[in-house]
């Protein structure tokens, strides 16, 4: 059993129309941190189904965004309410295994400002990635790393933790699916210390995904030129 590490954690979950799983993942996290002080924070963008009320049975803390608001969003207004020392997004359909989140935890103890999740390191993987999917995120990799000389493996993918002390400097601005790529692009002009782990991407468990290929991927070709600029 890992030891108590005596840092206040807090979980933020974006959430759109997750009523079938957002109980399921809050048990499972608590599951690991029970023995850590935390609280757990949902970021719910305008759910029409059970979302709200199950996680607010489930324990959790809720806001709610304004309408047409993204996944961005929901996790700048997550870190903002965050009251802990360290923010660990994680993503509400049940594809990120919680039990990483002590390997998370732990790299942040030793120093490291940011760690974030890889399915494309020695020991990380998915089984959710399609084809296309794949391609456009390796492509996306290259061109971050050769624009701002990064040696990230993994750039679309919403399973991190990042110490409080080092949000502010981020100086997030991106609303939709974005968020990801601004987070590591400005870790880096932020000279932050960010340290990628393996991580294993399961399967959604129930309902639909949000996610638009096309249309996010040109969102996340913007962010990487807007960044340029900050």
């Amino acid at each position: 059993m890992r030891k108590k590490s005596g840092v206040y954690i807090s979980i933020v979950i974006p959430t759109l129309n997750e009523a079938e799983n957002i109980r399921k993942i809050i048990t499972k996290v608590k599951e690991v941190i029970k023995s850590e002080k935390y609280e757990i924070i949902v970021c719910d963008g305008g759910s029409t189904d059970k979302t709200v009320k199950y996680a607010r049975f489930a324990g959790a803390r809720v806001i709610i965004q304004g309408v047409d608001k993204g996944k961005g969003d929901a996790l700048i207004k997550g870190f903002k309410a965050a009251r802990g020392d360290i923010a660990i997004s994680i993503d509400a359909d049940m594809s990120n295994r919680p039990e990483e989140i002590r390997l998370m935890i732990s790299a942040l103890e030793i120093g490291y400002d940011i760690c974030m999740g890889s399915r494309f390191i020695t020991g990380g993987g998915s089984e959710d990635i399609s084809v296309l999917r794949l391609f456009g995120n390796k492509f996306f990799v290259f061109l971050v790393n050769l624009i701002y000389r990064t040696k990230y493996t993994d750039l679309c993918y919403g399973y991190r933790a990042i110490k409080k002390s080092a949000i502010s400097k981020l100086n997030l601005k991106s609303e939709g699916f974005g968020i990801e790529t601004e987070i590591s692009i400005m870790a880096k002009k932020a000279n932050l210390d960010v340290i990628e782990i393996p991580s294993f991407e399961k399967s959604r468990e129930s309902g639909e995904s949000n996610l638009k290929t096309f249309r996010d991927g040109y969102i996340i070709l913007r962010t990487i030129f807007a960044c340029m600029f900050r």
